[in-house]
């Protein structure tokens, strides 16, 4: 089965080398690789060219963001399932394309392992859960993208990466498949990828616009599920009150029971 393995970049030589030296030490050996680069001046392109007998195909031009370099990738891609594997991330061990191919003959649309994320050399885990739901993408997370194999396919049936995201165009076709277009899914419990949290995405400076990328995906996908999600979630909140849980407390004790008793015949005589 081929694979496709689809990297962009921008002016990151240095973590574009540890990207295509993790790919191209894979021992799987039907890999289709594709890098795109957004026209780097850091020495990104002459990287790429020395490199490029083991590309089956490569580019490097200006673009109008990391989605519209994506989708470029997706329209050369010809493998089976698509990879995308952002400069700077690498993946976890030389033969985990070759322990997941087996996986792929499943036929599912996605299936996601786990991430590694580094944070300044320090390496944290991140799993992610076998059952998927709307409660899950809304309340808790996301997919893990460069852990994710998506089929091809996948894209005609749902769309490409909307370009107009800067951050969360991955989220949003992801949650968009599992939920509005029943993509079929699996995960399996490998660590895939090691990923560089000092990107666009992992930058706590770009946070508040993440977080407002996200809203508007949702709200636009899902208009009548996220009104409904958002009331839920001030319950949840309230329910975790400190106030909410003394009373919750109280409620079972027998004084609390007298006094609550006490003062609703207080009350009856008051009102009468």
């Amino acid at each position: 089965m081929l694979i496709s393995i689809i990297t962009i970049n921008y002016n990151d030589v240095a973590g574009l080398k540890k990207t295509m030296t993790s790919v191209l030490g894979q021992t799987y050996p039907y890999i289709e690789y594709i890098v795109i680069d957004g026209g780097s001046t850091d020495g990104s392109k002459e990287y790429i060219e020395q490199h490029k007998e083991q590309l089956a195909y490569w580019i490097s031009e200006p673009d109008s963001g990391i989605y519209n370099a994506m989708n470029k990738g997706i329209d050369k891609a010809r493998g089976e399932y698509l990879l995308f594997l952002n400069g700077g991330d690498y993946l976890y061990k030389t033969e985990i394309i070759e322990k997941v191919s087996k996986l792929l003959l499943g036929g599912k649309d996605l299936y996601y392992g786990n991430l590694l994320l580094d944070r300044n050399g320090n390496f944290v885990e991140a799993k992610y859960p076998e059952s998927l739901s709307f409660s899950y993408f809304y309340y808790r997370g996301h997919l893990p993208h460069p852990a994710t194999f998506i089929k091809r396919n996948l894209f005609s049936r749902v769309y490409k990466f909307k370009e107009e995201f800067k951050i969360v165009g991955d989220y949003d076709f992801l949650v968009c498949a599992v939920c509005k277009h029943n993509a079929s899914y699996e995960h399996f419990d490998e660590f895939v990828t090691v990923y560089d949290t000092t990107g666009i995405s992992g930058n706590p400076e770009y946070r508040a616009l993440l977080l407002s990328e996200r809203k508007r995906s949702l709200q636009s996908n899902f208009p009548l599920f996220t009104a409904d999600a958002e009331r839920l979630l001030r319950n949840e909140t309230m329910l975790k009150t400190k106030r909410f849980k003394l009373l919750s407390n109280l409620e079972g004790k027998p004084r609390a029971e007298k006094m609550n008793n006490y003062w609703l015949k207080l009350l009856t005589k008051i009102f009468q």
